[in-house]
């Protein structure tokens, strides 16, 4: 250890420091022995120094019910005329895939923000300390009126990294189902057509909207938890046609697609053995 931390070796990687040391006539042991000893003092991350200052840990949330995590975005709506646009804020519940609230206002601020989330929070009867909200870090969401509104709720806050728009990919896909509906216009003719249009929307979204995500069910069904008896019914239909026609099967009985019973925004990856590939 002590070689591996001298002048010469503390930045370099095993594999590096043994080719140094056999170019020297030297052999002392194997690559794996040395990761295996940095391992043991818990020193196998990246040995080298990085000039990046600023860390952002990759977000990794986990929901198994409505209202446990939530994830909001803003996006633009645009106006009659060139430069005039809507501030459209969407709060999605990540289990469900329920918008559990929506704004429409002239600008984005952290007061609106704040105010939004808040509105959510009470529309939800939301319990202190049992829900995350994950945001980019845009200058409303990391404003100080959204964290003093969080700590009074106490609300979990988490932000994806910069530049990194899968950290939030659940709201980066609502907003483009929002915009790629079939009723979505180049331009709206004012504020009230907007908000028109998203009362209109949000009502076919949560209601009618099969979403492939959650078993082709409708988000408000699975936030109500009311899917049991839908799935249920599938499944008789689907015994049924097998029954009548079991030779169409192939591949034997069919099973009714079942609700997921996670979901993940950026699942962990499982952690390899930093020294599995040396020897």
């Amino acid at each position: 250890m002590k070689l591996l931390h001298s002048e010469n070796f503390v930045d370099m990687a095993p594999r590096a420091v043994h080719a140094a040391l056999l170019e020297q006539g030297v052999y002392l042991c194997s690559p794996r022995t040395m990761y295996r000893l940095l391992a043991a003092d818990g020193e196998t991350r990246q040995r080298r120094q990085s000039d990046r200052k600023d860390r952002f840990a990759r977000p990794e949330l986990l929901a198994t019910r409505p209202n446990e995590v939530w994830t909001w975005d803003v996006t633009w709506l645009r106006g009659p005329s060139k430069g005039e646009r809507y501030a459209l804020y969407v709060m999605l519940d990540l289990f469900s895939r329920y918008v559990v609230g929506w704004m429409l206002a002239a600008t984005e601020n952290g007061e609106l923000a704040a105010d939004f989330i808040r509105q959510c929070h009470e529309a939800q009867g939301i319990d202190p300390g049992t829900l995350t909200v994950h945001s980019d870090r845009g200058s409303a969401q990391k404003s100080e009126k959204v964290r003093k509104l969080a700590d009074l709720l106490e609300i979990a806050r988490s932000y994806g990294r910069p530049r990194v728009c899968n950290d939030n990919a659940f709201s980066e896909s609502i907003n483009k189902t929002v915009k790629y509906h079939r009723d979505y216009p180049d331009r709206f003719d004012g504020f009230e057509h907007a908000k028109t249009y998203c009362r209109e929307f949000f009502a076919w979204y949560n209601h009618e909207h099969r979403h492939s995500g959650i078993a082709m069910l409708p988000p408000a069904i699975v936030h109500a938890g009311e899917h049991a008896p839908i799935i249920e019914t599938r499944q008789d239909s689907l015994d049924t046609g097998f029954a009548a026609h079991p030779e169409r099967f192939v591949n034997g009985p069919p099973v009714a697609t079942k609700l997921p019973a996670a979901v993940y925004l950026n699942k962990p990856e499982p952690k390899p053995d930093p020294a599995a590939h040396y020897s």
